[in-house]
Order: C-alpha cells, then sequence, then structure tokens
C-alpha cells in the first residue's frame, strides 16, 4: 500500500508499505523471494504516477534508531519533486 506522509520532506513524499509486518529493511530482505523487489517496483510506480520518474526521485528505507527509523514496520519513502542534493544545500 501507498498513502503520503504527514510530515513531507519534499513535494512529492509517498510511503511504500508491504501489508506483512516486517521490523525493517534486513527483515524484509530475508523475506520470501521477490518480496522486497515488489516493494521497490511499487515505489517506482508510485514515482511515475505522481510524474517524477523522468527528473529522478530518491527512494530510502531508514533502518534502525541511528538511521531515524521512529516507526517498528519497514516502509520506503519516495521523495521527489525537488533537486534531492547530498549534501544539502
Amino acid at each position: 500500500m501507498a498513502f503520503r506522509d504527514i510530515n513531507p520532506q519534499a513535494p512529492v513524499h509517498v510511503l511504500v508499505i508491504p501489508r506483512e509486518h516486517y521490523a525493517n529493511l534486513a527483515d524484509l530482505a530475508a523475506a520470501e523471494a521477490g518480496l522486497l523487489a515488489e516493494v521497490v517496483a511499487q515505489a517506482h510506480e508510485v514515482a511515475v504516477a505522481e510524474g517524477i520518474a523522468g527528473d529522478g526521485y530518491r527512494i530510502v528505507f531508514n533502518t534502525g534508531a541511528n538511521a531515524g527509523q521512529t516507526v517498528g514496520h519497514v516502509h520506503a519513502h519516495v521523495l521527489g519533486g525537488r533537486p534531492m542534493l547530498w549534501p544539502p544545500g
């Protein structure tokens, strides 16, 4: 499933979440074959639907507290609609 982030960090900020529970990216990667690929494919479909696939977008998985994971269910952030430069600024 996919829905907009309640605290967007970019003009487009959509979360893509598997229905089954996996605590983090490592758990998702160890799950049934193809599930991680399906989440990434759905993230790309969101980018297409939001009109950001052509200019570029970012897919982010935060895994663990030090990476900023605040929800105990894996989810991909699809971010775009502006330059996503690193470092910011």
